[in-house]
């Protein structure tokens, strides 16, 4: 349902992507209803609530390592070892995964984050199993690895200590120059083949970053952080992911020869995607910040998704489909090809595997 910003929102907060804190109801979870407390009667006095405090709850699973069949991504299994992101992008295709906590998609996504603290002892567990057939794990796929809280959990680095141990195959994606802080790890796995990473960099625009992705480094220091990965053998490529239109498509070209300056081997581009609660988000966000165009973005991306504001079907959901979809492919293959991105792509080696001993071998 369509809806134009008439006020400020009472549940906006400073710092924070989200402009709401909608609970969905796809899993008939109770809706959260004004209870006619001083927080309900914001909107009627002239007062700012305080910043949102990030916190973090411990998550037990049995496993780590998720496993997808999809015939549109280039991986087979990922793990992740945070639920929710603290940068607050307010396009995030994962902030639905937050419903299945009974927990809103919106500020909660932002706010109330799960971290894995057992997730390398799981990974070493099923890295050991009898007939484990390694192919490249994908870390970032869900929810940033390196957001802030990884300065203090460090499960992340602990994932890539049992991945370099077994000399395991893996690719990182992620929006933060936290990334070089591993680089002791990173640099020599590059070198053999064994990791990539990817930097996502959605725009070089210092007053769109700053709504678009609040709590995400500056453009600036993911290619600083693309710099030096390159620098130090490991192969690194520059993801512009999303690109919106009307908001940062523009600046495309000057991402890829940003890019490439950087020493990024390759790059790619992904068109917004707005899957389920993302997309009355999404919308309330282009009122709070870009009212002046809100209609004309949001009618384009429905021009690349079939009318609507999301397609969901293989393929096409992640390149979209039109004439705006084929101007965006043709302008990034241009620019790529003008600064010899993408010219050749070595695999991951999968040879050098070496499963995890177990606790009676390490005895010896």
């Amino acid at each position: 349902m369509r809806y134009r910003l008439l006020m400020p929102r009472p549940d906006a907060r400073p710092g924070r992507g989200a402009p709401e804190n909608r609970t969905p109801t796809r899993f008939n979870l109770p809706v959260r209803e004004a209870d006619g407390d001083w927080l309900d009667a914001r909107e009627a006095i002239d007062e700012e609530l305080p910043p949102l405090r990030t916190t973090v709850t411990v998550e037990t699973p049995r496993t780590v390592i998720t496993r997808n069949a999809s015939p549109d991504i280039g991986f087979d299994r990922s793990v992740n070892a945070y639920r929710g992101c603290e940068h607050g992008c307010i396009y995030c295709f994962a902030r639905p995964t937050h419903a299945y906590h009974d927990l809103s998609p919106g500020l909660d996504f932002e706010t109330k984050l799960f971290a894995k603290p057992d997730a390398a002892r799981l990974l070493r567990e099923e890295l050991a199993k009898p007939g484990y057939s390694p192919r490249p794990i994908a870390m970032g796929t869900n929810t940033d690895p390196y957001q802030p809280i990884e300065a203090k959990w460090r499960i992340t680095r602990a994932l890539i200590e049992v991945l370099a141990e077994t000399k395991h195959p893996f690719t990182i994606t992620t929006k933060s120059d936290r990334v070089v802080r591993d680089l002791d790890l990173l640099a020599p796995l590059g070198r053999e083949g064994l990791a990539s990473v990817a930097l996502s960099v959605t725009s070089l625009t210092p007053a769109v970053s700053r709504t678009l992705e609040p709590r995400a480094p500056a453009g600036r220091k993911r290619l600083a952080a693309v710099k030096a990965l390159s620098a130090a053998g490991v192969p690194v490529s520059v993801a512009i992911a999303p690109v919106v239109p009307g908001i940062t498509d523009h600046e495309v070209e000057h991402i890829v020869e940003a890019a490439a300056e950087a020493g990024a081997s390759g790059a790619f581009f992904l068109p917004v995607r707005l899957p389920y609660e993302v997309a009355p988000l999404f919308r309330a966000w282009l009122d709070e910040h870009f009212p002046d165009r809100a209609d004309k973005v949001m009618n384009i991306i429905r021009a690349m998704r079939g009318g609507k504001d999301n397609d969901p079907n293989f393929f096409s959901r992640l390149q979209g489909f039109g004439p705006w979809a084929q101007l965006m492919r043709a302008r990034f293959d241009v620019a790529a090809r003008k600064h010899g991105l993408n010219r050749e792509r070595k695999p991951l080696r999968t040879d050098l595997f070496t499963p995890p001993q177990g606790p009676q071998l390490r005895l010896l």
